[in-house]
């Protein structure tokens, strides 16, 4: 039986296994509704295009599918952008099904046309145009293959909207053709036996955890690497979860924002043991003065990696769990006695040095809110934040006990991800509790989406940690510019909680610390979407922090 091309899309998804999809309709993608419309497959329309990205990437991250979105030509392919390249910097599968102007007025500026594959070039792992209804089946097998193997990453796939409505057979793709792509990644392990003798002989050595470790799905290896060989692990932002919080051998995360004991083992470290982590500047600091006393051990699945930003002494390429487990075995016979010490060490660093715990009477500080929130879900929440001084106080001070529950924006930074990305989060572990960390800045960015929120019925919870101002860039001028405090203090705020029951959510207000507690298990138990609005002190900075340029020992505490 013939098919449109729309309805062959759709039923390639299905064949896939694809059970959700998040967008918006809009002209190209009429005959796609339409099929839609007819399909098992539930579709979340969301109020932004941006934000179908963002949804279709939480889904990725809290769960085990690749993430579908799709929107429409012209501006709607354009307002997903953002969204595809923040899970481009930080390896997310994500499926981007864009509408496209009829291929015979491909290239004459026709209402709403634009090359989206051009735009999205430098930002996914790859793209590709249908041209016939009979490609569509091998096309979307490919693409969801592509995304989801080796490094996982973003692939768009454009879909003219003459495609949509021609008519074809559909016939179920057997295997992967696409010329030029192998999900098998090259394996280097020629340096096993030098990584080992140095993580043998360490006295001092420290394990970066990235966020590698977690696609990857290597927690258990990593817990039994740190373990056995007695190993200090901290982790990159993205990374945090990897090893649960509570577990002895977790020692916080490092960088700009890291923990201060962590910045100052790193500086006095004699190997550093790197799974998973591209070593960005913001986790490195000043990068010839990284770790200058050790030698640095990378792994990675990926070897455009090794000596990007860090050289390397040793590099091992390969799957993180399968390196780990070698390792696990052929680095053992270390000095125990020495772990011992160079643990006591560390311990006393983070009790000299540890997270600041102001207390005032009638102020809330935010990590009397994460704390209370972690005493309330116990480690079994799906926490997203956004971008911004909440999200690194969510890095400092939240517990992560589990894996792939703690999701942020990291190499893009994406204010406006948290949000929308919670509604994918929920729909990939709807038996878990969502919470949505947000700052008043970045909760505008996206905040339409609560109506969407409203619409499902969706048990996500936002607390809006709210300071007046751009946090982030305030402290900075604060502490760098002179207090020129430029376009980053509201002289006025919009009512959080009015925004979010004029769209059907309820919500209220806590200030008093005392009632804090009580306010979260009120937003926890209550059905449905809740925000919580809790004001928190303007001039409260996030502490550590590394000024840009400076080494990791240079911290301002």
């Amino acid at each position: 039986m013939e098919l449109t091309g729309a309805q062959i899309l759709m039923k390639s998804l299905e064949d896939e296994g694809t059970k959700t999809i998040f967008g918006i309709p809009g002209g190209t993608v009429i005959p796609l509704y339409d099929a839609i419309y007819d399909s098992p497959i539930e579709h979340v329309l969301v109020r932004h295009e941006q934000a179908a990205a963002h949804a279709a990437d939480g889904f990725s991250r809290a769960g085990d599918k690749v993430g579908v979105c799709v929107a429409t030509s012209g501006p709607g392919a354009t307002n997903l952008v953002t969204g595809i390249a923040t899970a481009h910097m930080d390896s997310s599968p994500l499926l981007a099904i864009t509408g496209q102007v009829a291929t015979g007025a491909i290239g004459t500026d026709a209402f709403q046309e634009a090359h989206i594959l051009g735009i999205t070039l430098p930002v996914v792992k790859h793209s590709m145009q249908v041209r016939s209804a009979e490609e569509i089946p091998q096309t979307i097998h490919d693409a969801l293959y592509i995304a989801s193997t080796g490094r996982p990453g973003p692939v768009v796939v454009d879909f003219p909207v003459d495609v949509q409505r021609a008519k074809g057979t559909y016939r179920r793709p057997g295997g992967h053709s696409y010329p030029g792509y192998s999900a098998e990644t090259p394996e280097d392990l020629s340096r096993l036996d030098e990584a080992s003798r140095i993580i043998r002989g360490a006295k001092r050595p420290v394990v970066i955890a990235g966020n590698g470790v977690n696609i990857s799905r290597a927690f258990g290896q990593l817990k039994n690497f740190s373990e056995k060989l007695e190993l200090p692990v901290a982790t990159s932002l993205l990374g945090k979860g990897a090893l649960p919080s509570g577990h002895e051998n977790s020692i916080g995360i490092v960088g700009m924002h890291g923990n201060a004991a962590v910045n100052h083992a790193l500086g006095k470290a004699d190997a550093v043991v790197v799974i998973g982590s591209r070593l960005s500047d913001r986790s490195t600091g000043k990068q010839a003065a990284f770790a200058s006393g050790a030698s640095i051990i990378h792994i990675d699945l990926d070897v455009a990696e090794i000596h990007k930003n860090i050289d390397a002494d040793v590099w091992l390429i390969g799957d993180a769990g399968k390196i780990l487990d070698i390792l696990s075995r052929e680095a053992s016979g270390h000095d125990s006695s020495a772990r011992c010490s160079w643990r006591d060490e560390v311990t006393k660093m983070e009790s000299e040095e540890p997270l600041r715990r102001e207390t005032e009477n009638g102020i809330i500080y935010p990590w009397q809110a994460i704390d209370a929130l972690d005493d309330v879900v116990k480690g079994e929440a799906v926490v997203l934040t956004e971008v911004g001084q909440h999200q690194m106080w969510a890095a400092l001070y939240h517990k992560a006990m589990q894996p792939r529950r703690f999701l942020t924006s990291g190499g893009l930074g994406t204010m406006g991800f948290g949000i929308p990305a919670s509604i994918g989060a929920h729909f990939a572990k709807p038996d878990l509790p969502i919470v949505c960390l947000a700052g008043d800045g970045s909760a505008m960015m996206n905040i339409q989406e609560l109506d969407t929120y409203a619409r499902y019925n969706l048990p996500v919870k936002v607390m809006v940690l709210d300071n007046n101002c751009l946090g982030m860039v305030r402290q900075w001028q604060q502490l760098f510019y002179e207090e020129r405090f430029s376009s980053t203090i509201y002289s006025r705020q919009p009512d959080f909680v009015k925004i979010a029951q004029g769209m059907g959510i309820e919500a209220f207000k806590v200030e008093d610390p005392a009632l804090l507690r009580g306010a979260i298990e009120r937003a926890i138990e209550t059905p449905g979407p809740v925000l919580l609005h809790i004001p928190i002190p303007q001039r409260h900075n996030v502490f550590p922090m590394v000024p840009a340029g400076a080494p990791l020992s240079e911290m301002i505490l």
